[in-house]
């Protein structure tokens, strides 16, 4: 096998736990910050971040061979594209997460949002790319997943099906990261990804300050005291793995690439129970989990199609 056929997949892998671990950082932001307010502030520290990396950078890449920038025009619309995506999906997230009961592990919030490696495929026959039967398969699964985590618990307590505000969220959530996955994988190969980063960064943090003023009550010294899931946020959820996603994406399939990045649904909950141990899953939730895991897989499994193909 050549090693360097890994080196993006080992990119998603990295960003996928970068992701899972930011669940908890974002809940814990909630505790100080509106999600309007965190979202605005972690995307702008992403730019200025990205902004300041850029020239350094550019010399590496630029001795290795691999820097390919691209045309001011397509760098600064694919960066606004993504950072119009990410700025719905990011703000869907975090209020779902702000609106989960107290107590509730974030790995939940991480497997409702993993639910995009079945829309990708799904949303992908729009751009006329079709799916296997395996893929529908999958989806069915992880609507099943999806039903015993978040709604099963309160069929059995006598709550009744609906879904929680938070769930829902949730999964509208899921609908826009399928979308911003596809965006990606059009800009990607196109322009610079570290460019392409930066720019959706101040897209999507200028795009929540007026949300930020209008929906909440931002306080200088609140924000200073969520200093550590901002910049965790911003740095390194943002700034560092964003990037690493559209770097890494460019020439991997975005269904493969979907199912990598999925799996910072199980970071997530690895880092729930670390970090917040009190925080448990039921065992339906768990099974749901595991429904939907096993989706993921499943609409990656080798194919005669897809052997033919390699």
């Amino acid at each position: 096998m050549d090693i360097r056929s890994l080196k993006n997949p080992a990119l998603l892998l990295l960003t996928a736990f970068i992701w899972g671990v930011a669940f908890v950082a974002q809940k814990d932001g909630m505790a100080y910050v509106g999600p309007f307010t965190y979202n605005c502030v972690r995307s702008l520290v992403a730019g200025v971040f990205l902004l300041a990396v850029l020239p350094l950078m550019d010399r590496l890449r630029s001795r290795g061979g691999g820097l390919v920038k691209g045309d001011r025009k397509t760098v600064l619309l694919g960066g606004a594209a993504c950072g119009l995506c990410l700025f719905v999906a990011s703000n869907l997230q975090q209020y779902g997460i702000a609106l989960q009961a107290a107590g509730t592990n974030v790995g939940k919030a991480g497997f409702i949002t993993a639910c995009y490696v079945v829309l990708v495929p799904v949303l992908g026959l729009a751009l006329g790319r079709k799916s296997p039967p395996l893929v529908w398969i999958g989806a069915a699964v992880a609507l099943a997943g999806f039903f015993c985590l978040c709604l099963m618990d309160g069929l059995l307590s006598g709550q009744g099906l609906g879904l929680g505000r938070s769930d829902l969220l949730l999964l509208l959530c899921a609908v826009a990261f399928s979308v911003h996955i596809l965006t990606i994988d059009h800009f990607s190969p196109l322009a610079d990804g570290v460019r392409i980063s930066c720019v959706q960064f101040f897209v999507c943090g200028l795009l929540g300050l007026p949300c930020m003023f209008l929906f909440e009550t931002p306080v200088w010294a609140d924000i200073l005291d969520c200093a550590g899931p901002i910049l965790y946020g911003g740095v390194l959820s943002s700034g560092v793995a964003y990037t690493l996603q559209i770097v890494a994406q460019k020439g991997v399939h975005p269904a493969v690439a979907s199912l990598i990045l999925s799996l910072e649904s199980v970071f997530s909950v690895l880092a729930g129970y670390v970090l917040t141990p009190a925080a448990g899953l039921s065992r339906w939730e768990l099974f749901g989990c595991g429904l939907v895991f096993a989706a993921v897989v499943m609409v990656q499994l080798p194919t005669k199609e897809r052997a033919k193909k390699s």
